[in-house]
Order: C-alpha cells, then sequence, then structure tokens
C-alpha cells in the first residue's frame, strides 16, 4: 500500500512583497468604495459648474443631450486616469493609502508601469461582468488577486514599510 502525503506550500512570493502580505477582500472593497467617492466628488463638482455656466444660455435639446455625452465620456476618461496616474505612479490610490495597500507586479513585485496600470483598469469590469465571480476570486486564489490582477500580472499588497501609507513602527521609549 502506497500512502501520499499532499504538501501544501505557501504561496511563491516575489522578490518586492517580502514580508508583506496579500490585502484581502474587504480592505479592497473599502479602498475602492473611497477612492469611488472621490472619483464621483470631483465628477459631480465640475457637472455642476459646467451644468451653471451653460445654464446661462438657452441651448437646444441636442445640444444639452450630445454635452450630456461628452461629460460622461469625459467622466470616464477621469475615471481610468486616476487610477492608471496613482498605480503608476505610486501604486497606491487615496483609497489604498488610507487602507495601507500598494498595487504591484506581481513577479517583480515593482510599480506598475503606465501600460500595465492602463491594462489593469480596462480589465476589471471583465472581473465584475460574471456578477462579480471575478472580484470574489480574491477569497479563493493563493495571492488574493482577482481576475483583472491575474490578467494583468499585478497583485495587491499591504504596503512597505517606510511607504506612504505603511504601518509605522512603534519605538519604545528608551
Amino acid at each position: 500500500m502506497t500512502i501520499v502525503v499532499a504538501r501544501t506550500e505557501a504561496p511563491p512570493v516575489a522578490p518586492g512583497d517580502a514580508g508583506r502580505g496579500y490585502a484581502g477582500f474587504a480592505t479592497r472593497v473599502i479602498a475602492f468604495a473611497l477612492d469611488a467617492a472621490i472619483i464621483n466628488v470631483v465628477a459631480w463638482f465640475v457637472a455642476i459648474v459646467v451644468a451653471l455656466g451653460f445654464s446661462l444660455f438657452d441651448l437646444p435639446h441636442d445640444v444639452k443631450v450630445v454635452l450630456g455625452a461628452i461629460g460622461a465620456g469625459l467622466a470616464l476618461v477621469w475615471t481610468v486616469g486616476y487610477f492608471t496616474f496613482f498605480w503608476s505612479t505610486t501604486g497606491q490610490t487615496p483609497g489604498s493609502r488610507v487602507m495601507r495597500t500598494e498595487v504591484c507586479a506581481a513577479r517583480t513585485g515593482e510599480t506598475l508601469r503606465a501600460r500595465r496600470a492602463l491594462a489593469r483598469v480596462l480589465l476589471l469590469p471583465l472581473s465584475l461582468i460574471p456578477l462579480g465571480a471575478g472580484v470574489l476570486l480574491i477569497l479563493v486564489e493563493r495571492r488574493r488577486r482577482a481576475l483583472h490582477d491575474c490578467l494583468a500580472g499585478s497583485v495587491v499588497t499591504y504596503a512597505r514599510e517606510g511607504a506612504p501609507g505603511a504601518p509605522r513602527r512603534s519605538v519604545p521609549f528608551e
């Protein structure tokens, strides 16, 4: 009789991930909600200012519809640009800074390049389309990656020591 013993191994750690844990579902949802709030407040403020400006003119209905479509397009560009900028510069959006997480390349642990950050943003809807199944992958995937993380080659970790938003070590009194 042969007995097979299964070994469970820890997930491989990328060079830049040493000593950091992978951010979980709740942490990532809260960070995303904070970012969504920032994005929406800015978009609403701009929309109100523009609407007040255009209210001074008597515009035909068709022009208002076209201006509304242009505004929606600009809001989409603003959203994509927001995430792409922060993920490719510091690896942290304001929401992830509050939650002390950062996005980095899965293989190297380095900050994402702009092209990969853009791909991650554009792949995000794929995680949401099948009733959020791609996002729920965070609960079972060994490195807590969602579908868009797997496809873009990224991982979300807790922030590095010394990085903005990283927990600070307390120094005992001497």
